[in-house]
């Protein structure tokens, strides 16, 4: 089966005697991985089974030696730029829960679509998903997050607006990407802290839900699958994820929820991705701990289909290279 195939038949919750990979990596993970492999393709040399791109924008990682100690992005927030990860947010445009004098960036600039078709055509044995943007958290990047929670009680409209705003620029993305015969789209949303949400899983529903929804919605339209980023403590809200027609949700951090109850209790309605510990495992465990415990994530979640391995989240600066090698080795090597 090629790398596709495979994927498709997870979202189909099939088993496969080669279980789907994917792999996420930070600037500093990635640069000792082309140094190991001595290769400047990731993509093709760790035999990765998803391939996401994107619209330009700000870049992902953004260096303070190519851009200084900041960089705007396309929305207006301000970012640290960092070495090691994808910096953070120091300024945020929207000081006051009003849009009045605020306009979000148009979807279709020229600029954002430069070299993204020739992108789309990379790879073509691998899944392809088209990233599309985010939501809530697009919201609390504009907004700050302490300052977008409380408004979810003092300003509920304005939250709405936003919400809507955003949704309105994602689905010109979403339709603009269609347009490139992607095999799915990808929406980066974090909805969970470590242990709890981080609002009340009824405030989800009222604020993120509906505007997610639409989203889901015209993907299928389009006949793409649907992957959704969120980290942390997303438990309450799965059921709801799954009526809404998720078909990957990534990536079930096992360090805040209970991987193998969620394989029981869900695993039968939706494709898992993720799983192996990046808190724990990856920085500070033995490259064999790391070979045995990607097996028995593996051999657990991939039980009946349904389930991508992947690591908990991005690949960052402390984990050894001992360990980044081992884990691609098991990855690579791993058949049912």
């Amino acid at each position: 089966m090629t790398p596709r195939e495979c994927v498709y038949a997870a979202i189909r919750h099939e088993e496969t005697a080669t279980v789907p990979y994917n792999v996420m990596l930070s600037p500093v993970a990635e640069q000792r991985l082309k140094t190991h492999y001595k290769a400047d393709d990731l993509q093709d040399a760790l035999g990765i089974h998803l391939y996401l791109f994107a619209a330009n924008g700000k870049p992902l990682y953004a260096s303070p030696a190519d851009y200084g100690p900041t960089i705007t992005d396309e929305f207006g927030v301000v970012w640290a730029t960092s070495d090691i990860n994808r910096g953070y947010p120091v300024r945020h445009p929207l000081g006051q829960p009003t849009l009045n004098g605020y306009t979000c960036p148009d979807p279709l600039a020229s600029q954002r679509w430069e070299g993204v078709a020739v992108a789309a055509q990379r790879h073509p044995e691998t899944f392809h998903i088209a990233v599309v943007g985010d939501l809530w958290e697009r919201a609390h990047f504009l907004r700050g997050l302490d300052r977008l929670l409380c408004d979810l009680v003092e300003h509920p409209g304005f939250v709405h607006e936003l919400m809507a705003a955003i949704c309105e620029y994602d689905l010109v993305t979403l339709e603009a990407m269609a347009r490139l015969r992607p095999d799915g789209v990808f929406l980066s949303d974090d909805y969970g802290f470590q242990d709890r949400m981080m609002m009340r899983p009824e405030m989800w529903r009222e604020f993120v839900q509906p505007y997610l929804a639409r989203i889901l919605t015209a993907a299928r339209a389009y006949g793409l699958a649907t992957m959704l980023h969120t980290c942390g403590h997303v438990t309450p809200v799965i059921p709801d994820l799954i009526e809404l027609g998720l078909d990957i949700l990534h990536p079930i951090q096992p360090e805040a929820m209970d991987i193998l109850c969620l394989k029981r209790e869900f695993g039968r309605d939706i494709t898992f991705c993720g799983g192996i510990s990046t808190q724990r495992l990856l920085p500070f465990g033995t490259a064999q701990e790391v070979r045995d415990e990607v097996r028995w994530t593996v051999d657990a979640m991939a039980q009946g289909g349904g389930y991508i391995a992947e690591p908990g989240i991005t690949l960052q600066a402390d984990v050894p290279t001992a360990n980044l090698v081992a884990l691609i080795e098991a990855l690579s090597e791993y058949r049912r």
